[in-house]
């Protein structure tokens, strides 16, 4: 169980705390979690939730050393493309969200503050 970080001694990484943390903050303005890190060949999205009607596809930054500008500018082109097309074989393998409109959101976390963007980027066709 090399690869298994849960049996690794030691603090935790930035990323999984980040993500707890933007879970929860999503669960109590009334989001619900349909799946965490959910990966495929093509990326990983980080959360999926439903926002009412709305199939969400968060992207959540966590970073101890960078401001927010940083991490802004790691949400590129390429990550972006990335989250789209994991979304798309999430939706093409998960038949009960067809007809849910979609957006894609980026939660930025930093040592105090925490920031949503509701529909930070859009798909490109």
């Amino acid at each position: 169980m090399a690869n298994d970080l849960s049996a690794c001694p030691g603090p935790r990484r930035p990323g999984p705390l980040g993500e707890d943390r933007a879970a929860e903050f999503l669960e109590a303005k009334g989001y619900r979690i349909v799946a965490r890190n959910f990966r495929c060949r093509r990326g990983e999205v980080d959360i999926i939730a439903l926002d009412g009607d709305v199939l969400v596809f968060v992207e959540v930054k966590a970073w101890r050393r960078y401001g927010f500008d940083s991490l802004e500018h790691a949400v590129n082109i390429k990550k972006q493309r990335k989250i789209m097309h994991t979304a798309e074989f999430f939706l093409s393998h998960s038949q009960i969200y067809d007809y849910k409109s979609i957006r894609f959101d980026v939660i930025f976390i930093g040592t105090a503050e925490m920031t949503h963007l509701v529909s930070a980027f859009v798909a490109d066709g």
